[in-house]
């Protein structure tokens, strides 16, 4: 073999290694990036009303509560969502959509499964963190796995309800603002932003009647000990009827729109 084709293989693995390297290192910065900044609001508002307020307690929970929640449901946000039900909405509206009707596999479940890789990583690199701290919290590393599986329940149906929410853009041309907002509600009714608990009972109706809760809020109180193992089992029970009827919702949502879809061009 000549030394310019070794220099050349050379050059191509060094540059693979550089890509590689890089590429974990964008990661690394996004994944602390969106889970330190929200943990670090929370504590400034919790320091606030406990440490300066002078409160004991809020809806039951003490300063240690609040730190405990914000620091495992932080994990759990990260499994949550994703950028697939948005991926498909353009696809729709620029007419992308063409070069995947024709694959074997349905488009929406496709673009699911492309997307799941990451989310799997994610997944496991969290779980690793929370087998971290459940050495210095009193929570077991079971109830973390179990918890694990309801976030990853919650990131499916996530995804369902936002597929069929994208199929807007066979009628409005773009479905954007309305995948956003979606987004927004999930935010607060999911428990990222606070514990649900401290939403007055009067209201809590609204929270239970949506599959948001079981994204972050469920998974967060099974992990730190604060929900019993038969409530979980009904937690993961109605998750899995809510992925049966997303489904349904996608089959007739796309169904019926993709009849108006026009797949124009040379």
């Amino acid at each position: 073999m000549s030394l310019g084709v070794l220099g050349w293989r050379w050059a191509a693995l060094r540059n693979g290694l550089q890509d590689a390297t890089a590429y974990r290192i964008e990661f690394l910065f996004e994944f602390l990036g969106s889970a330190f900044v929200p943990a670090a609001v929370q504590w400034i508002v919790w320091y606030a009303l406990f440490q300066l307020g002078g409160a004991t307690t809020v809806a039951g929970m003490t300063y240690v509560d609040m730190i405990q929640y914000t620091l495992m449901s932080v994990l759990f946000t990260q499994i949550r969502g994703g950028d697939q039900d948005f991926e498909l909405q353009e696809m729709i509206r620029t007419g992308g959509l063409s070069n995947y009707l024709l694959r074997p596999v349905g488009v929406v479940e496709f673009v699911f499964i492309r997307g799941l890789a990451p989310k799997l990583f994610i997944a496991g690199f969290c779980l690793v963190i929370g087998f971290a701290i459940s050495l210095f919290f009193p929570f077991s590393a079971l109830r973390m796995l179990g918890a694990m599986l309801l976030a990853l329940m919650g990131n499916i149906i996530h995804y369902q309800l936002g597929a069929a929410l994208s199929t807007v853009a066979f009628y409005w041309e773009e479905a954007f603002a309305m995948l956003m907002v979606k987004n927004l509600i999930v935010s607060l009714l999911s428990g990222e932003k606070i514990p649900l608990n401290l939403i007055p009972e009067a209201y809590s109706w609204i929270w239970k009647s949506t599959p948001f809760y079981l994204y972050v809020f469920a998974p967060t109180q099974f992990a730190l000990g604060r929900s019993s193992i038969t409530q979980f089992a009904g937690e993961l029970l109605l998750s899995l009827v809510w992925v049966v009827a997303c489904w349904g919702l996608i089959r007739l949502t796309w169904g019926l729109s993709i009849k108006r879809y026009l797949s124009l061009g040379g």
